[in-house]
């Protein structure tokens, strides 16, 4: 292979990693978007006194990101033997937190005074696996440290609660995404369009894997990552799109307004779930009067109810465009 030859494929060739695993954090200052949260977590692994950790909020915004960083920061080189990592979602049950937890929090280990156990999607454990791993944190607490990671802390019981330090992670802001998809398509030799930047922190909604995920497909589908791509890879409708679809139902041209919601979920293949997150994102940003604005507000309200239920998407998207329609 020619030189010429390996300098065209090198791109496509690195561009076959998951960029989500190839640019997480490995240290806690490399996480982004949480100025408030990182420095208390830095002093916890800088002193030595880490407590039972509890990181609570939406997708992809940095939870176990930096549960794996405190681990690194912790253990070094020898972070894998020392941190076990279990998916609530996908085991459940009570075994899980007698069998694997246990053990492996008896299990030897050599030049560290405790474990770290993360346990993701904790929100996920039944009741009685909740009550087993309360008295597993207490049996354990001289050589194992847990942190687990939930998207409502509410779902976890008081007394798992009270033996944890809370943090709330947030979705990220748009700046945050930003710096990240800018420090990753300069790293790649990527153009990246500042219109292209817009769409990737529309579309993330706050979420950096999605951000990193659309940043990358987009990528794959040509030289230039810009608006247009971003949208059609990612799935998501142009606010003004969606704008114009509300606006022509409140018009009062139902038409109109079912003609663009049909080239939504039949041509574009969203689902209606995210025209309904799209709409509530959106609600307030819309040259709407308030009043318009309310009743839209209260009408997704009722859509994202019944679509949750098991409601045809289509039918109750098209009902609520007709209310907003028949409204004076």
């Amino acid at each position: 292979m020619s030189e010429a030859d390996a300098e065209t494929d090198a791109p496509a060739a690195g561009r076959t990693e998951v960029w989500i695993e190839k640019y997480r954090p490995e240290r806690l200052a490399d996480v982004k978007g949480h100025e408030e949260i990182v420095p208390r977590l830095q002093r916890y692994v800088s002193c030595g006194e880490l407590p039972h950790l509890m990181f609570s909020g939406p997708a992809g915004v940095g939870k176990t990101a930096s549960s794996v960083a405190i681990a690194r920061e912790v253990y070094g080189e020898d972070w894998r033997e020392n941190f076990l990592e279990l998916n609530a979602s996908d085991q459940r049950g009570i075994d899980v937190v007698r069998d694997r937890i246990k053990n492996f929090a008896r299990s030897s280990f050599g030049g560290y005074e405790y474990r770290i156990i993360f346990l993701d999607e904790a929100d996920a454990l039944t009741s009685d696996a909740q009550s087993a791993l309360r008295r597993t944190m207490e049996q354990f607490s001289n050589n194992t440290r847990f942190i687990l990671s939930c998207n409502y802390s509410s779902q976890i019981i008081d007394p798992i609660q009270s033996r944890c330090a809370l943090f709330r992670f947030t979705p990220l802001s748009d700046d945050a995404v930003e710096a990240q998809i800018r420090e990753i398509a300069d790293s790649e030799g990527i153009e990246l369009t500042d219109d292209g930047v817009d769409a990737l922190v529309y579309a993330a909604a706050g979420d950096m894997r999605k951000a990193i995920n659309g940043l990358q497909a987009a990528a794959v589908m040509g030289e230039v990552v810009d608006e247009e791509a971003v949208f059609a890879i990612t799935a998501t409708a142009r606010p003004e799109e969606v704008e114009a679809m509300v606006e022509r139902a409140i018009d009062g041209d139902f038409t109109a307004a079912r003609a663009t919601l049909d080239d939504l979920l039949t041509d574009r293949g969203l689902a209606g779930g995210d025209v309904v997150d799209q709409l509530h994102r959106s609600a307030w940003e819309f040259d709407l009067p308030e009043r318009a604005t309310v009743r839209l507000l209260e009408r997704l309200g009722e859509v994202d109810y019944r679509i949750t239920e098991g409601a045809n998407e289509r039918l109750q998207l098209e009902a609520l465009l007709a209310n907003l329609a028949l409204e004076e």
